[in-house]
C-alpha cells in the first residue's frame, strides 16, 4: 500500500453524529474521545477511498431506488498536533481549542470545509487508514432576530445586573 497519501480536503461538507466535547456515549464512545463523521458524497471516490485502506462506513438506503451514503469517521485530537478549528459568525472568526471546541457539538452548522489527515495503523497485518483533523472551517447559523438583538444591544453592559444600581431602586 501507498503511504504517501495527501491529506484530502472537503469542501460544503456535512457532519453528523458530533462529539467534539469527547463526552462518553455507552456502548458507542468512551470519555475523551473526540469525533465526528462526515458524507462521502461521491461514491466513486468513497469505494476508491475504502480500496486503499480508509475506513469507509455505508447507510443502506431508506427508500427503493436511492443510492447508498457513504461515510467517513474522523477523529479530533489535540494531542500530539492539535487541529486548527476556525468558527465563523456574523463578528467574525474564532479560533476553537480543546476548550471550547466542545461547542460544536449543539451549534446550528451552515457552511463547513475541513481538511483530513491519514494516519496508518495495522490490523493484524493489514495496514488501514484513519482520519485525523487537519482543519475545519465552519460557519454556524445565525437568525435574522439574532443578529438584530446583537447590533442593537452592542453597547450595553455585560450583565444586566450591573444596568441596576443601589440609586436606581
Amino acid at each position: 500500500m501507498d503511504r504517501n497519501y495527501e491529506p484530502i480536503t472537503i469542501r460544503n461538507a456535512t457532519i453528523f453524529k458530533s462529539n467534539f466535547s469527547g463526552k462518553e456515549i455507552p456502548p458507542y464512545n468512551p470519555e475523551g474521545r473526540r469525533n465526528f463523521c462526515v458524507f462521502i458524497d461521491d461514491i466513486k471516490v468513497a469505494e476508491n477511498m475504502e480500496k486503499d485502506g480508509w475506513n469507509i462506513r455505508w447507510l443502506e438506503p431508506r427508500n427503493p431506488g436511492d443510492e447508498k451514503k457513504a461515510f467517513l469517521s474522523i477523529a479530533v485530537s489535540f494531542t500530539n498536533r492539535p487541529p486548527k478549528i476556525i468558527l465563523l459568525t456574523s463578528k467574525g472568526e474564532t479560533r476553537l481549542d480543546e476548550e471550547t471546541v466542545g461547542m460544536l457539538d449543539w451549534a446550528e452548522k451552515e457552511e463547513i470545509d475541513l481538511t483530513i489527515n491519514p494516519r496508518y495503523w495495522d490490523d493484524n497485518g493489514k495496514t488501514r487508514i484513519k482520519a485525523y483533523l487537519r482543519t475545519l472551517r465552519i460557519k454556524i447559523y445565525e437568525d435574522e432576530l439574532e443578529l438584530e438583538i446583537d447590533e442593537r444591544y452592542k453597547n450595553a453592559p455585560a450583565s444586566a445586573m450591573d444596568a441596576i444600581t443601589d440609586d436606581a431602586i
